[in-house]
């Protein structure tokens, strides 16, 4: 959910202004091929398609999903993912997996408390073993490093941009968070996955 929306005439003007406020040259690169994207949903056979790169990213990093149509109640349910949703919830999910240690893959939702689609947030919370503190900066890892992939696959990352608030504090924080939380995943070595599906879907182009 947007905390403040842009309206459409003004996004460019604003995505203008947080770019120029981004002092590492691989941060800029990195909106830049976000900004490259849509900044809508897709829709119909778009999102189906979507949907189908996303759980084939899953399989490629070994991340179990349930069948369609199984309707966990939860997006991770400590077990494998929730496949009967969007694209983005499902990359979001997969970033959570990858980021977390192996004793939180087993937690419902990783550990981290219940997130904005829990369908049981009771559940979620008694499951929960990272201090609320620490959960920002993993929620900020995760939401990144799925935008990052959305972008690599060609799908709208600039929604999701948008959706997960990455310009709220624009005069104030927002281009140096996203600097410092790009700069983690840079040292963590996860924006090579990011850059191999970016190859990946590139040459998918090509041959098409």
């Amino acid at each position: 959910m947007i905390l403040t929306p842009i309206p459409p005439e003004r996004l460019s003007e604003t995505l203008n202004r947080f770019a120029a406020r981004l002092d590492d040259s691989e941060a800029r690169k990195a909106f830049a091929r976000i900004r490259a994207t849509s900044p809508d949903r897709a829709e119909g056979a778009d999102a189906e398609t979507h949907r189908q790169q996303a759980l084939a990213m899953a399989r490629r990093l070994g991340v179990p999903a349930h069948p369609p149509g199984t309707q966990p109640p939860f997006n991770w349910d400590g077990q494998a993912l929730d496949t009967d949703t969007e694209a983005y919830v499902i990359l979001h999910e997969i970033a959570h997996f990858v980021l977390a240690p192996l004793e939180r893959r087993g937690l419902i939702d990783f550990g981290l408390g219940p997130g904005p689609d829990t369908r049981d947030p009771a559940a979620a919370e008694r499951a929960a073993v990272v201090p609320l503190t620490e959960r920002e900066a993993d929620e900020a890892e995760a939401s990144l490093l799925g935008v990052l992939w959305e972008a690599a696959l060609g799908q709208p990352a600039l929604a999701s941009f948008l959706d997960q608030n990455w310009l709220e504090g624009l005069e104030r924080s927002a281009a140096a968070h996203f600097t410092a939380v790009f700069g983690r995943l840079h040292r963590r070595g996860l924006l090579d996955l990011a850059s191999r599906r970016d190859a990946e879907a590139q040459s998918a182009r090509e041959i098409r």
